[in-house]
Parts: structure tokens; C-alpha cells; sequence
């Protein structure tokens, strides 16, 4: 009997430790040769930035996704260990954006004729909901 308490407890906690997200992989905003690289190898890796970032920034706002779960969840137990409450996307594309912005800067100080133009910070839904509800209390 107490075999089985102990693996329900070691099965339960293993599962539990899996839920939450997954977690974050942020690109180097300085990489080795970004220094040396040429204005078409810089404007080729602006490129490739700006497409994961556009990849990316549809699944920062995990808002919807929870609360349909949390909701599921009232009744059936189990949509609750596929709710999501890391902000990994967040993490990589603010890591992108200012990988961007150092290649930008990179190409506008070696005078490329290349849009240089910084990205700003993407504020979240989320973060700005909660600045929102804390200026209430």
C-alpha cells in the first residue's frame, strides 16, 4: 500500500513538473562575427529576425488560450496541466527585437544603405492588463 502512495505521490509530482510552459530560448543579441559581417550578410540577418519575430509575436498573448482551459478545467481536471503561464515567446521575441536593433546599429554605423529604423518594445496584453489592475488597488 504504501508503494503505491509513493508512486501516485512520484507519478502526480512528475506530471504536475511539466505543466506551465515551456521554457524560454533567447537568441545572443551579439553574436561572434557580427562585427565583420558585410551590409548584404547584416541586411540578410535583419531579415530573418523580422521573420521570427513575426512568427512569434501571434503566440505571446496566451490570455484566450488560459482561461478557455481554466474553464474546462472547472469541469474536467485535465485541461488544467495544458494551461501555459511561462512567458518564453515574450522572452525570445524581446531577445529578437534587440538582436535587430544591434544589427541595425551595426549597419548604420558601416553606412549601408539598409532601413535602420529600431523595432520598440511589443508590450504584451497580459503585462499591460496587470499595470492596469494593480493602478486599481
Amino acid at each position: 500500500m504504501k508503494i503505491k502512495i509513493a508512486l501516485l505521490l512520484l507519478i502526480t509530482s512528475l506530471s504536475t513538473t511539466a505543466c506551465g510552459g515551456r521554457a524560454a530560448n533567447p537568441v545572443m543579441t551579439m553574436q561572434y562575427g557580427d562585427q565583420k559581417k558585410s551590409c548584404r550578410a547584416l541586411e540578410s540577418e535583419m531579415i530573418g529576425v523580422q521573420q521570427e519575430i513575426s512568427r512569434l509575436v501571434p503566440k505571446t498573448d496566451k490570455t484566450g488560450k488560459n482561461v478557455a482551459l481554466g474553464v474546462a478545467g472547472a469541469f474536467v481536471l485535465f485541461p488544467w496541466f495544458f494551461m501555459d503561464f511561462s512567458h518564453a515567446e515574450e522572452e525570445e521575441v524581446n531577445a529578437y527585437r534587440q538582436r535587430y536593433n544591434n544589427l541595425a546599429s551595426l549597419a548604420a554605423d558601416k553606412g549601408c544603405d539598409i532601413d535602420t529604423r529600431p523595432i520598440p518594445v511589443i508590450k504584451s496584453h497580459t503585462s499591460e492588463r496587470f499595470k492596469e489592475d494593480s493602478k486599481l488597488n
